[in-house]
């Protein structure tokens, strides 16, 4: 089973721990890329707004679509949603995401150039 992760420019650009540390995370991601069971995707800000932006998602699917779940992070802890209104809800939103975001080659060679830029 393939994962697949979508991560917006922001997040790569922040250098929580300084510059070395963020240097060693964009590594670990580009490394973490190659893998075969791991799709990465990176959404540049110059694709502009999109539904979702600034929310941590984490969409689970099961072996049974019934059982996929939604998992948001929120203030108060983890909310999971699971109704079939919900689910298709965020299926909607994670394909328009897939849809703006650079392909997995394209978000390699854009993670290499930010960390190149530090």
């Amino acid at each position: 089973m393939t994962r697949q992760a979508i991560i917006h420019e922001a997040a790569l650009r922040i250098e929580f721990g300084g510059t070395a540390t963020t240097r060693a995370q964009l590594a670990h991601l580009l490394e973490l890329s190659e893998r075969d069971h791991i799709g990465l995707r990176v959404i540049p800000f110059k694709r502009g707004r999109f539904p979702g932006s600034g929310q941590s998602v984490v969409y689970a699917t099961a072996a049974v679509p019934q059982l996929d779940t939604v998992e948001l992070d929120a203030t108060h802890g983890p909310e999971f949603l699971d109704t079939d209104i919900q689910l298709a809800k965020y299926r909607a939103q994670l394909d328009g995401l897939t849809d703006r975001a650079l392909t997995p080659e394209e978000s390699r060679e854009f993670i290499s150039e930010i960390a190149r830029q530090l």
